[in-house]
């Protein structure tokens, strides 16, 4: 059968062979044990439903034995045989050009070069999921190559409800992951409705198919760092930043160190994760001996290198042999996936990558205990570097949260703030997402290179002629744009599709996308995508991070992420998708993103005009009613540039009033 056949048939007829299980895949750890047995049988019948009755007898022995092996049901017999990646546009099947980019994001999502764990449909995170299992990404793929643009596909946690009558205007997909009722939204809660196939944890970008690997985040790390480094009044320049994490996001940090022009150490457990981005390009060397490390250090720093260190090991071991050894750290932080603690995102220090994971699954109350207790050593380690001046960011993993809930040393005096900012209070939140900008992103969906570089060139000019008037207040966020854009072609920041990631706020998101479409129109280049990470201004409500910022005593609310989901729906996304979790853990965030395809029609310039201004607006207002100075400059900004745009202001309250 050809590549479009395949995903024409869904679920096939007839039983495929059953997979021989790649162990040099990098796989998802086994999940704890966590059914009845009465609740394993539901289980079975729940995976069981996707398939004729005449095959259950077949497939429940298998489904059994993967779900006592791996506590999940994956159905990887039905993993198909073609190559997973993003393929040019027209190579899918189809009656709708929008229907057919979605497909072409799925396939980068899954791509064994961006997902973190290809054969669990896992792309980033531990266990940010596109899908549950097999079956749901084969009938997915079907019902996409089936829709016509009077058509809208339902999406359940993974699960194809179907497809809708609806009317061209309308998204053609409507995503929602782990909307859970708020009571049932503890971790065990995701673990067992995971575990029976009813919901899953779409992470952010990986479950609303606009993931693009590490790029996505290198961007905003570069920003993070650079301005790390501005606030202690530093050069990057021989300064150096330690870390944890190069799994799917936090891989972009090292890649992030060396644009931003620092030394960078970042420590990874898992040899295989480590060795595939060293094999990328996102880390410049690995070291696995502590020792070895530290003259390494002490070599770059005395010779001002830029330089990405990876070292395979745990990030305890650094910031304690650091500190008996008297290397200063500029800049500190974690990336490794806290908000997953008991499952594979953060590892205890002295027990082997392997030993760990065999703990994690067979006896999680004492890999619970040996996580808090690494959390405590990790903590009183970076306490003494911060006396001696190491400016320490919590980098929105729930790092300090769970800091806290081990029972570490990390509150503040007045026991209720952290003793450290997250990054996004002290440096995203008022110099970005206050003024508008965040991570806007766009796919070339014609896989060309050739592409790619036009659509940079494009939103290069776009900028630098907005820059001629921008007012003071933004120029240096201006200018960082403008920089990064212009070395976005050296730096080799592409995985999988031919994907670009840029910082801009609602003007420039507007002209760049409609200068795309343009050019789409002009035929000088093919069909675009755009979305954003859910990492923005407006798509998510996440009290320790994207909304850290907000000190009204709202950053609980989650008005602001479920208002944007539904607002885009209606203004001309081509998808929209609304999660529980995101990168902060189950229960701690709402978060929302969108998919848009330019086609160089008319319809999508409005499209264009009407959405992603009111993405970006939707965000400013609710901080500008949250009294962020930023917020209020740019919200009334915008109200002058757009006269429909009326938005309620905050009086000020002076501080004296308050002297009681």
């Amino acid at each position: 059968m050809t590549f479009q056949e395949q995903i024409q048939q869904g679920i096939p007829t007839i039983l495929p062979q059953p997979k021989t299980y790649e162990a040099e895949i990098n796989h998802a750890p086994k999940r704890k044990e966590i059914l009845s047995a009465e609740e394993k049988k539901l289980a079975l019948r729940n995976a069981l439903r996707y398939f004729e009755a005449e095959h259950h007898a077949e497939l429940i022995q298998e489904f059994r034995q993967e779900l006592e092996t791996y506590g999940r049901i994956y159905m990887y017999r039905f993993r198909p045989d073609y190559e997973m990646r993003a393929r040019p546009i027209n190579e899918y099947p189809g009656k709708c050009e929008q229907a057919k980019a979605i497909m072409l994001m799925i396939q980068n999502n899954l791509d064994y070069a961006v997902a973190q764990h290809p054969h669990e449909l896992i792309t980033y995170g531990g266990n940010g999921a596109v899908f549950q299992n097999w079956a749901q990404y084969l009938l997915t793929m079907q019902y996409l190559s089936e829709m016509t643009e009077d058509q809208t596909l339902t999406m359940y946690s993974g699960h194809p409800m179907g497809l809708f009558p609806s009317h061209k205007e309308a998204p053609r997909v409507v995503v929602t992951n782990g909307m859970v009722i708020p009571n049932y939204s503890k971790p065990d809660d995701w673990e067992k409705m995971n575990a029976l196939g009813v919901s899953q944890y779409g992470q952010m970008t990986a479950g609303s198919y606009m993931y693009i690997g590490p790029q996505g985040i290198v961007h905003g790390t570069t920003i993070t760092v650079l301005n790390g480094f501005r606030k202690i009044k530093k050069s990057p320049k021989g300064g150096l930043f330690v870390t944890s994490g190069l799994g799917g996001m936090s891989g972009a940090q090292p890649k992030a160190g060396n644009i931003a022009g620092c030394i960078t150490v970042c420590a990874e457990v898992n040899p295989k994760i480590t060795h595939i981005r060293h094999s990328q390009g996102w880390i410049n060397e690995v070291v696995e001996d502590i020792n070895e490390l530290v003259k390494r250090v002490a070599l770059a720093k005395a010779n001002k290198e830029t330089v990405s260190i990876g070292y395979l090991g745990n990030i305890v071991d650094v910031w304690e042999k650091f500190d008996q050894e008297s290397i200063h750290i500029d800049l500190g932080s974690d990336q490794t996936s806290l908000h997953n603690p008991w499952a594979g995102g953060y590892y205890p220090v002295d027990i082997s990558f392997e030993d760990a994971n065999e703990m994690m699954a067979n006896n999680p109350d004492l890999f619970k205990e040996k996580v808090q207790e690494t959390l405590r050593r990790h903590t009183a380690a970076i306490n003494k570097h911060t006396a001696k001046g190491t400016y320490f960011f919590d980098y929105g993993n729930a790092f300090l949260l769970e800091a806290s809930r081990a029972g570490a040393d990390i509150m503040a005096e007045n026991n209720i703030d952290f003793r450290y900012p997250s990054y996004v209070q002290d440096i995203m939140g008022p110099m970005c997402f206050d003024f508008g900008f965040g991570p806007f992103r766009w796919v070339c969906a014609s896989g060309k290179p050739e592409d790619l570089q036009k659509t940079d060139d494009i939103a290069c000019a776009v900028l630098e002629e907005m820059a001629k008037t921008a007012p003071i207040e933004i120029q240096q966020q201006m200018q960082d744009n403008i920089q990064w854009i212009k070395g976005a072609q050296e730096n080799k920041l592409v995985v999988g599709s031919q994907a670009r990631i840029l910082y801009a706020d609602a003007e420039g998101r507007m002209k760049i996308a409609e200068a795309f479409n343009q050019a789409i129109a002009k035929g000088e280049i093919e069909t675009v995508v755009l979305g954003r990470d859910h990492h923005d201004v407006s798509g998510t409500d996440s009290p320790y991070r994207e909304t850290s910022n907000i000190y009204d005593g709202s950053r609980f609310t989650a008005d602001m992420a479920i208002q944007n989901v539904i607002g885009d729906s209606f203004r001309g996304a081509t998808w929209v998708s609304i999660h529980n979790g995101g990168g902060v853990g189950w229960g701690e965030v709402i978060n929302g993103g969108f998919g848009m395809v330019l086609d160089g029609s008319k319809e999508a310039s409005k499209r264009i005009e009407s959405m992603l201004f009111w993405d970006v607006n939707n965000g400013i207002s609710r901080r500008s009613w949250a009294r962020n100075e930023g917020a209020l400059f740019a919200i009334k900004r915008a109200m002058e540039s757009q006269p429909l745009l009326k938005v309620t202001l905050p009086n000020i309250v002076a501080d004296n009033l308050l002297d009681f």
